[in-house]
């Protein structure tokens, strides 16, 4: 299945508010993303089809290995390029943003050779 930003963004929120809150509910992730529960729905739906989330019989939601693979990448992008647009005096707000549009726009080579390269380990 193809996942779109939109889809990663959610497989992002559900990752970040586990690490949070431990177990995560629908409702959880509509009062974080500020979207509608239909919506949610309807979005779990299709990530669930598509293999990246399961939903247990209390209505929690967990990522699949390959979901949680997907989470980790797309975090780790939006935290990198919060830092660097933060460090570089980009408004926390702003930064926030647009990190988010970032980390799904970059290829993988692009972004390995820029970490390695801020980092100092290229």
């Amino acid at each position: 299945m193809k996942l779109y930003a939109s889809g990663e963004d959610y497989l992002e929120a559900v990752l970040v508010l586990q690490r949070k809150q431990g177990m995560v509910r629908s409702v959880d992730l509509a009062r974080h993303m500020g979207f509608s529960k239909p919506s949610i729905s309807h979005a779990v739906g299709g990530l669930k089809n598509g293999g990246f989330l399961i939903v247990d019989d209390d209505g929690f939601l967990h990522l699949t290995a390959i979901g949680q693979e997907v989470a980790e990448k797309i975090y780790e992008r939006h935290r990198f390029f919060m830092e660097q647009l933060v460090a570089a005096g980009v408004d926390l707000e702003t930064a926030e943003q647009e990190a988010c549009r970032i980390e799904h726009a970059i290829s993988d080579t692009s972004f390995r050779k820029l970490k390695e390269k801020v980092q100092g380990t290229d």
